[in-house]
């Protein structure tokens, strides 16, 4: 046995011990140096990109799913669907024979049909339904951040098979919707057992799907191990094991990398990606992020809610430095909240040009003195930002310079996640997104909405003039006049500032040689169908 071999194998057995068997010596353990824990595995409670890793893209399918390496929606638990000519119904067939997932904890007794896919649904917008409040303190967050509530007039079961959706207006993204992660498709039959037995909470503690991996069990802020699922609709996968080794500190995960006690690596330190492409035993995948990272001020609090004191401190930001600093020129400054890959990107926008003399005249102007500042950095590496401690010390630097002090904080990430989205919360927050759809609704309506506000829209802003473009954006399939409107809705976020745009970074993925069929996702998923090993 080679050394590789050797190190693959001990990796292997290490993580996997007191939980998973080896099997067949032919048996293929791939192992994925994931960067933080999950916030949970039920994927409609969270937003997190790493809980859907280890959730949505493992266990779950949805009914359409986005082509590998894309954002085009395609059949997935639903095999067609219809529109119907007002473009207030959607009516999806379901594929026939699709199994649930059979583990130690649950043993399915039916196919997939129509009730789980009301269920999914109505769990999370029935505010009556009695899996709404299953879990203390979370709630549907990208349900309602979309405006779900809202926008559905009802769900029915047309037969076992077919299912059909009313909307009360048209809604161009829908079907890019429902190919989500929190549009996950659950098992009825197990969530009611749970409830029989008054163990709801598993399902956010043992997930069950019809996904190509079935979950095998979780060591808390260690490693999540999973197994091929045999009855996956889509074909049992090459790998059959799959474990997520939790490393958070970049450099570990390279030094596991290297070793080969770890076959794919998310989020590396800038610095280290010459030496990885000069690696033989590695590849690097690069491609341009769908992605922004932010700085969000709580719009409600004084005195961040004078639109003067925000631009005066977006100005004081220095941008380049931060990427040159954080990312070592593997992103460029953001002026605008979605990215320029993605379509209806404003290039007109003028960005709030750096200039401390400027801002400072403007917070005197402002009536703004002595002013103390939270600076919220994340505590993992996220694909916008890699490193935010190192941006909230070059913005402490930057804002000392114009006389505003800073408290850097910050929470384990989970906490960061939920305690960000306070209404009260204090300070301004490092944060980012990635797009899950490759909609500009994604990213203008989800984070800057005013139904976001409390959930995802961090900088608590609602705007109605931005809301009312934005909502007319998606009452239309005519791409030209979506594009005109979310430029106006660009212009308005520029003018009135919620945030400070702070950049848009390039996505790299760093592997062993022998990895193969992995698709660099533009949303920045990490799935492993079709995933293989090959010596």
């Amino acid at each position: 046995m080679n050394t590789y071999k050797k190190l693959i194998a001990a990796t292997a057995l290490a993580v996997l011990a007191g939980g998973m068997t080896m099997g067949a010596a032919s048996a293929k353990t791939f192992v994925y140096c994931s960067e933080a824990s999950p916030e949970g595995f039920d994927p409609g409670l969270y937003t997190g990109g790493n809980t859907f890793d280890a959730s949505a893209h493992t266990v779950y399918n949805r009914l359409l799913e986005f082509k590998p390496g894309t954002t085009e929606p395609i059949p997935g638990l639903a095999e067609s669907w219809e529109i119907s000519d007002d473009g207030l119904q959607y009516t999806f067939k379901l594929r026939k024979g699709v199994k649930f997932q059979t583990t130690d904890f649950f043993t399915p007794t039916r196919d997939l049909n129509a009730d789980d896919v009301i269920f999914s649904y109505e769990r999370q917008w029935k505010a009556d339904h009695p899996w709404n409040k299953y879990v203390t303190g979370t709630s549907w967050e990208y349900f309602a951040g979309m405006g779900l509530p809202e926008l559905l007039q009802s769900i029915e079961k047309v037969d076992d098979m077919t299912v059909k959706f009313t909307l009360k207006r048209r809604e161009a993204p829908f079907l890019a919707n429902v190919a989500m992660p929190f549009a996950s498709i659950m098992s009825k039959e197990y969530a009611d057992k749970l409830q029989a037995d008054g163990a709801m909470n598993q399902l956010n503690q043992k997930p069950l799907g019809t996904g190509p991996f079935a979950f095998v069990g979780y060591q808390q802020d260690a490693v999540i191990r999973y197994k091929a699922n045999p009855d996956y609709w889509g074909g049992k996968q090459k790998i059959d094991d799959l474990v997520f080794a939790i490393t958070t500190d970049a450099s570990v995960r390279y030094q596991k990398l290297k070793a080969g006690e770890c076959h794919l690596m998310p989020y590396p330190n800038p610095s280290d990606v010459a030496s990885m492409k000069a690696d033989p035993n590695l590849k690097v995948a690069e491609q341009e992020g769908l992605n922004v990272a932010y700085f969000a001020y709580n719009t409600t609090q004084a005195p961040f809610d004078k639109v003067e004191v925000r631009k005066a401190l977006n100005m004081a930001i220095n941008k380049q430095a931060i990427v040159d600093g954080v990312f070592q020129g593997l992103a460029t400054p953001a002026k605008n909240p979605i990215p320029p890959t993605m379509w209806s990107y404003d290039e007109a926008t003028v960005d709030d040009k750096y200039d401390p003399e400027a801002a400072k005249k403007m917070l005197e102007e402002a009536g703004v003195k002595d002013l103390t500042l939270k600076v919220w950095a994340m505590p993992v590496a996220r694909p916008y930002m890699v490193n935010a401690r190192r941006a909230a010390e070059l913005i402490q630097s930057d804002f000392q310079k114009v006389g505003v002090k800073v408290e850097i904080v910050s929470y384990e990430w989970a906490e960061y996640l939920d305690k960000s989205k306070d209404k009260n919360r204090d300070g301004a927050v490092i944060l980012g997104w990635t797009g899950d759809n490759g909609d500009p609704d994604n990213f203008l309506d989800t984070l800057l909405g005013c139904d976001a506000v409390g959930g995802n829209n961090r900088a608590q802003w609602c705007n109605k003039e931005f809301d009312e473009l934005v909502t007319k954006a998606k009452e239309t399939t005519d791409v030209a006049e979506r594009t005109a409107l979310y430029k106006q809705a660009q212009a308005v976020f520029k003018k009135e500032a919620p945030w400070a745009t702070l950049d848009h970074s390039l996505s790299v993925v760093p592997m062993r040689k022998g990895v193969e069929g992995f698709h660099q996702s533009p949303l920045g998923d990490f799935a492993f169908d079709g995933v293989d090993i090959v010596e």
